[in-house]
């Protein structure tokens, strides 16, 4: 394996053990199961991908990352903490009263975040804001936006991304937790989404079909240029509760309340992968 591929996959690792880590140790629920999806695009996005500096959060000439799938906070939170954003040691007090780092992100109480976010549907609006003055301003930093599947059965998604289309904002990626799964269940089953890619072309995007959890694979998708000033779809399939046999592909792993035990166990898991 690539040197720099291995060190990814470490780091996505990390990540993974830092969910779970979290999940046991928050007195609260804690969405583990659609957090475990995010392992590998995040470790791809903040130590490969993405143009930018922990030690100057506000740097203007940043790539914006932007994650619109708010309840995803626990894989931002390690990403950035990995990174030197601020401490590891902030995760054990997740969601605690007053603490940095809360279920949805907090703006005004996580340095180094683009906006705040919970509500589903409104992330890809502001990133597509944020790409448009990218381009009025001639800047040359990008715009990341990971967005949720349940997300695309909000209208102001779509109204999102017609605009981007429309625009040609070939300066911003969005990347698609594809796992199929919301809290209610099966999106097919719910809100039919496919053929999504054919709906996503018609709307004037670039769009790339990947495994999520392959990092290799990632990174090559998001090096592929964006052809005709489109801007890119990423399609990232992934499984929820990735890595963990009790939790991979079911509904109930997105929101509860892991034990010390089942935690123990995860971890081990975890480690074999």
């Amino acid at each position: 394996m690539d040197n720099n591929i291995a060190k990814l996959q470490e780091i996505a690792n990390q990540i993974s053990a830092d969910i779970i880590t979290t999940g046991r140790d928050c007195e609260e629920n804690v969405h583990i199961g659609g957090n475990l999806t995010l392992s590998e695009i995040m470790a791809v996005l903040f130590f490969k991908v993405a143009n930018v500096d922990a030690k100057n959060p506000k740097w203007m000439d940043r790539d914006r990352i932007i994650l619109s799938k708010g309840h995803g906070n626990v894989a931002l939170s390690s990403a950035m903490a990995r990174k030197g954003f601020f401490s590891l040691d902030e995760l054990k007090n997740f969601d605690t009263l007053d603490a940095m780092l809360s279920m949805h992100i907090d703006k005004h109480r996580m340095p180094g975040v683009e906006i705040s976010s919970g509500s589903l549907g409104h992330g890809l609006n502001v990133a597509v804001g944020a790409a448009l003055g990218g381009k009025i301003d001639d800047a040359d930093w990008k715009v990341y936006c990971v967005i949720s599947d349940g997300e695309l059965m909000e209208g102001s998604t779509w109204e999102a991304i017609m605009s981007a289309g429309n625009f040609h904002l070939d300066n911003l990626t969005v990347i698609l937790d594809r796992n199929n799964l919301t809290i209610e269940g099966d999106t097919e089953e719910n809100m039919g989404l496919e053929p999504l890619a054919m709906k996503l072309e018609a709307f004037n995007w670039s769009v790339e079909t990947v495994d999520g959890h392959d990092i290799s694979r990632l990174l090559d998708t998001f090096d592929k240029q964006s052809p005709d000033n489109k801007p890119k779809f990423i399609i990232a399939k992934t499984i929820k509760g990735r890595g963990i046999a009790s939790m991979e592909g079911k509904a109930s792993s997105h929101f509860f309340k892991i034990s010390k035990e089942e935690a123990e166990k995860a971890l081990a898991e975890l480690k074999s992968v």
